[in-house]
């Protein structure tokens, strides 16, 4: 079942193959590579990936769509690939607790940085990873030099649990509590589930 999760200011669409020349072309940027801590694939290489993605059931991701950007009308199933800025990831890799998460996101283009929709979507995704995947605890691993991150996750109420000089990044964390989810319903209001 493909769903699409519609927000105020951004609309998260499944990653589909449509997307990964221009998902290809942001990871070309070594700034990005770094941040993301992510190594250069080749173009094939990105559509495997982008393939093993979407068939791993441990593994949610979204491509981010600017609301601002999208020409006509929003399309359900449609990849809207004019309109793409980043992506947002949940894995559920954790083989000791299957109710945590760990989240990653990505406003690729600059363009669309500093509008709020990295916030709006990390609500958005956590939201969505409450409700249909019964999640209780996020992480999150952020380099040191990525500030705006840093603060945004500390502002969604995550708190540093370590650090690691090795990779040179802090790792947060958020627990779920029932006061937690109802504030973050009402931080993102009306969201739209497509399917």
């Amino acid at each position: 079942m493909e769903v699409s999760l519609e927000g105020s200011k951004v609309i998260l669409v499944a990653y589909m193959k449509q997307h990964v020349l221009n998902y290809h072309q942001w990871m070309q940027d070594p700034a990005l590579l770094e941040a993301t801590g992510s190594d250069p694939l080749t173009l094939e290489q990105e559509y495997q990936m982008q393939l093993s993605w979407t068939q791993d059931p441990l593994k949610c991701t979204f491509i981010i769509l600017d609301k601002d950007l999208i020409v006509g009308n929003f399309i359900h199933g449609n990849p809207h690939v004019e309109a793409m800025v980043g992506d947002v990831n949940i894995y559920m890799n954790d083989l000791e607790d299957s109710h945590l998460a760990e989240i990653e996101i990505m406003i690729a283009e600059p363009k669309s940085r500093c509008k709020g929709l990295g916030m709006q979507t990390v609500l958005m995704m956590l939201v969505f990873a409450i409700e249909n995947h019964k999640i209780n605890t996020f992480r999150a691993k952020i380099g040191y030099s990525n500030e705006a991150s840093l603060n945004m996750f500390r502002k969604l109420g995550f708190k540093e649990v370590s650090h690691s000089e090795i990779f040179k990044q802090v790792t947060l964390e958020l627990p779920i509590t029932a006061e937690k989810t109802k504030e973050m319903l009402q931080l993102v209001g009306n969201m739209i589930t497509h399917s």
